[in-house]
C-alpha cells in the first residue's frame, strides 16, 4: 500500500515492538530510543546500582527489584516527523503469551541480538510469531563494546537458523575494548564514536568514506586495513537492502552497535523510519477490507493492565487503532457483546504517568478506563459485527491451588484474582467438583512470583500456593457424563470445560473413556 494513499497522520506513524532473548539489551534500547527522540533527558537501566537512574519503561515494584520486564508498556514519541509507538514486551520466556499478543498489535519488529550469543531460543520462538505474522522485522546486534563473534558468523547464523536473507545496513568498526563506531553503508560514512557520560548521547566524528585518510590515524593503519578489506567484502557478496524485500518480510536490515553506549542507535533510527511499515488496512476475519484510513473506526484489546493509578485502583485496556479515528468522547459498539460503550476516557502511557488522549490515529494505542466489561481480543468499532482474527494462547504447564491466607480478606482476594485473571497475569481455573479452591495454571513460574507480589502489594492480601501435579490442560467442546477416571475437571475464565493432566498418557486415557468428545489443545481452536 504506497504512503500516497493513506492520511498523512497515518502515513507518519510506525508501530512496533521489540523481540529478543532475555539479557540481550531490550530495555535499555527502550531507553535509549526514548533518549535520542527528545522524549527523556537520561537513560536509565533496569537493575541498576543505588544511586543510579532506573528504566522509564518499567513501573511495576517487581520490575524494578528483579531488574526484568514484564509489563508490556505503549510509549508514543516524536522522533524527525514520525510518531513512534513503541511496544514495549516483557523480556522474560514466562510471559510469551504477553509477548504474543502484543506483537499482533505491531506493524514491525525490532529483533535484538546479543553479539556474543547470537540467535537464542527465546529469540527464535517470538520471531516464529513475526514470520506467520508477516512482520517486517529489523536486526540490531547489540554488545559491540564486548567481545563479540564474527559479524559475518552472525549473519550466517542469522539466515540459516532463521531462514531470513539479511543485508547490513551498518558494519561494526572492531568490537570489545576497539569498538569504535559503525560505517553507513547506504550513506557511504563512517560514524566513529566517543562514548557517553551518565546515559547521554555518544560524541559522533563524522568521517567520510572508508578511503577517507583521516581513518588510518584515527583508527590505526592495520584497523583500517581491515576495515576496507570488510566493506569491500560485504559489497561484493550482500546486496544493498530493498525496501521492497524488507516490507514483504523476505530480507531484514541489519544494524551493529552498543546500546549501552549510545554506539549506531542514531543510525538505526534514521534507517528505520524510512523502511519501516505504516499503518495498513485490517482484513477481518470474514475476509473483509477496512480501509485504515476510512470512515469507521475500529480499535483492537490486545492487553489489560489493573491498578496502573493506584489512587483509583483502575483497570486499563490496550487498545490498538486499527482504523478511522479515534475522538473522546465517541461511542463505538463493544462487538462482543452488542453494547454500544462511550469511549470518554482514554490516555496514553509513559511509564506509570499518563495524559489524556483526544485525537488517536491507526497505529496509535490508547488506554481506555475499563469498568470490567472489555476482555483481550475485544473489537471496539463504529460499524456491527466488525470480527478480527483470536489472538494468540498458550496452554499453561505448572498449576497451584490458590487461598487467601486470612478468610476475612476474601472478597478483595475474589476481586483480585477475578481481575488479574482477566488481565491474563496468570490462568484461573475452578474446579467442577469438590472443592472450590481456585487452581492457577502458568506458562512458568515467574507468573506465580508476579501473581503472588501483586496481590500482596495492589490488594492487601496474602496468598498461599500449593503446586499441583499437572503438566497439561486439555478445552472440551462439552462437559462429561460422570466424574471419569483422569485427569480434574474445571472451568476456565470463560466458563469453558477443560481437564487437567499430569502427563500425555493420560490425554489418552481420558479419550478412550470419552470417545465423541471433542477435546482441544487450546480454546477457541
Amino acid at each position: 500500500m504506497s504512503l500516497a494513499t493513506i492520511p498523512p497522520e497515518v502515513a507518519r506513524r510506525r508501530t512496533f515492538a521489540i523481540i529478543s532473548h532475555p539479557d540481550a539489551g531490550k530495555t535499555t534500547l527502550t531507553e535509549k530510543l526514548l533518549l535520542y527522540s527528545g522524549a527523556i533527558r537520561e537513560a536509565g537501566m533496569v537493575g541498576g546500582k543505588a544511586g543510579t537512574k532506573g528504566a522509564t519503561s518499567d513501573w511495576m515494584a517487581l520490575e524494578r527489584e528483579r531488574g526484568i520486564s514484564i509489563s508490556s508498556a505503549a510509549l508514543q514519541v516524536d522522533y524527525d516527523g514520525h510518531v513512534l509507538n513503541l511496544l514495549d514486551t516483557p523480556g522474560h520466556q514466562d510471559f510469551s503469551e504477553d509477548t504474543y499478543r502484543t506483537l499482533t498489535a505491531a506493524d514491525a519488529a525490532v529483533m535484538l541480538l546479543d553479539a556474543a550469543r547470537g540467535v537464542q531460543a527465546q529469540t527464535l520462538k517470538l520471531f516464529e510469531v513475526c514470520r506467520r505474522r508477516g512482520l517486517p522485522t529489523f536486526t540490531f546486534i547489540n554488545k559491540l563494546d564486548r567481545p563479540a563473534r564474527d559479524p559475518f558468523d552472525l549473519l550466517d547464523e542469522v539466515e540459516q537458523v532463521l531462514g531470513l536473507a539479511t543485508s547490513p545496513v551498518t558494519w561494526p568498526i572492531g568490537s570489545g575494548p576497539q569498538f569504535r563506531g559503525v560505517y553507513d553503508r547506504p550513506g557511504r560514512a563512517v560514524h566513529l564514536y566517543e562514548r557517553a557520560e551518565r546515559g547521554g548521547r555518544a560524541g559522533v566524528i563524522g568521517v567520510g568514506g572508508v578511503d577517507d585518510p583521516r581513518l588510518a590515524e584515527l583508527l590505526g593503519v592495520d584497523a583500517h586495513a581491515r576495515l576496507v578489506d570488510e566493506i569491500e567484502t560485504v559489497e561484493a557478496l550482500l546486496p544493498p537492502v530493498d525496501p521492497a524485500d524488507v516490507l514483504a518480510a523476505r530480507v531484514t536490515p541489519v544494524f551493529f552497535g552498543s546500546v549501552l553506549n549510545n554506539f549506531g542507535v542514531d543510525i538505526f533510527l534514521e534507517h528505520f523510519v524510512r523502511l519501516a511499515p505504516a499503518p495498513e488496512d485490517l482484513l477481518t476475519a470474514d475476509g473483509e477490507t477496512l480501509p485504515v484510513g476510512g470512515p469507521d473506526f475500529t480499535a483492537v484489546v490486545f492487553k489489560l493492565q489493573a491498578n496502573l493509578d493506584r489512587r483509583h485502583r483502575d483497570r486499563t485496556a490496550y487498545a490498538r487503532v486499527a482504523t478511522g479515528l479515534f475522538e473522546r468522547g465517541m461511542t463505538a459498539v463493544h462487538v462482543r457483546s452488542g453494547r454500544k460503550i462511550k469511549l470518554a476516557r482514554a490516555h496514553t502511557l509513559f511509564a506509570d504517568e499518563r495524559e489524556t488522549v483526544d485525537v488517536a490515529h491507526p497505529g496509535d494505542v490508547v488506554g481506555l478506563i475499563n469498568p470490567g466489561v472489555l476482555r483481550i481480543g475485544d473489537v471496539l468499532s463504529t460499524r456491527e459485527g466488525v470480527r478480527v482474527p483470536p489472538l494468540p494462547r498458550f496452554a499453561p504447564e505448572t498449576f497451584a491451588t490458590v487461598r487467601p491466607r486470612d478468610a476475612q480478606r476474601d472478597k478483595a482476594y475474589r476481586k483480585g484474582l477475578d481481575e488479574l485473571a482477566e488481565e491474563g497475569v496468570i490462568q484461573r481455573f475452578y474446579p467442577a467438583q469438590g472443592a472450590r479452591d481456585a487452581v492457577l495454571g502458568a506458562v512458568g513460574r515467574l507468573q506465580f512470583d508476579v501473581f503472588t507480589h501483586r496481590m500482596g502489594d495492589e490488594y492487601n492480601v496474602e496468598v498461599v500456593l500449593t503446586p499441583e501435579p499437572y503438566t497439561l490442560v486439555r478445552w472440551l467442546d462439552a462437559t462429561p457424563v460422570g466424574p471419569g477416571r483422569f485427569g480434574k475437571l474445571v472451568i476456565d475464565l470463560d466458563g469453558t470445560p477443560a481437564v487437567l493432566f499430569r502427563h500425555a498418557r493420560e490425554v489418552d486415557y481420558f479419550q478412550e473413556e470419552h470417545p465423541g468428545l471433542g477435546i482441544r489443545a487450546l480454546p477457541g481452536l
